[in-house]
């Protein structure tokens, strides 16, 4: 049986890590069931090219719309490992951390709760305001884990695309669904 993951993505600047977590899912072998809010179309073609939904659409088995509510990913009975929000909005997040339903992404990732499936939310914002906290601590209080897209500068990463992947590499090792994918520290005392 394919492993399966869900991937959303918001509007929240960041598009680039969608395209990261995509990648990552796809060569561990993980299958993608897609969702983009509207925001995000927005966000990719601003931040990357007017290619970039093409590119991440191409890395992905199924893609739903956004307003879909009836979808298979809005029921707890479609078979995932869990759901990756790259990048993930304060809006998103509020939604999530209050159990707004209202769109095919929050309600996703409502599900993921609610069946205490691991949910992974690369929350982009700075600086944050004691809603954003307040929401994030609620999240983290359901089980969802807060993961910001902070680069892992011990790597000495040489370009944005190092970064990026490490990241959603890291989020992807939160599912626990393969062998570890991102780059480990490793102590240079000594050396």
């Amino acid at each position: 049986m394919t492993k399966r993951v869900i991937l959303g993505v918001s509007g929240a600047s960041g598009a680039a890590l969608a395209l990261a977590a995509a990648r990552v899912l796809r060569d561990a072998g993980v299958a993608v069931d897609l969702v983009l809010s509207p925001m995000a179309e927005r966000t990719l073609t601003l931040e990357i090219g007017p290619g970039a939904q093409a590119d991440l659409v191409a890395l992905v088995e199924n893609v739903y719309a956004v307003t879909d509510l009836g979808a298979t990913i809005a029921s707890g009975s479609y078979p995932v490992a869990g759901m990756i929000v790259a990048p993930c909005s304060m809006r998103s997040l509020a939604a999530i951390a209050t159990g707004l339903d209202d769109n095919l992404l929050t309600r996703a990732a409502g599900v993921q709760l609610k069946e205490r499936r691991p949910l992974v939310l690369l929350a982009r914002e700075a600086p944050l305001t004691l809603a954003h906290l307040r929401n994030m601590t609620a999240v983290t209080e359901m089980g969802g884990i807060i993961l910001p897209p902070v680069p892992a500068f011990y790597l000495r990463p040489q370009t944005t695309q190092e970064i990026t992947t490490q990241i959603a590499a890291r989020a992807v090792d939160l599912l626990h669904l393969a062998p570890p994918q991102a780059k480990a520290w490793a102590s240079s005392i000594g050396e």
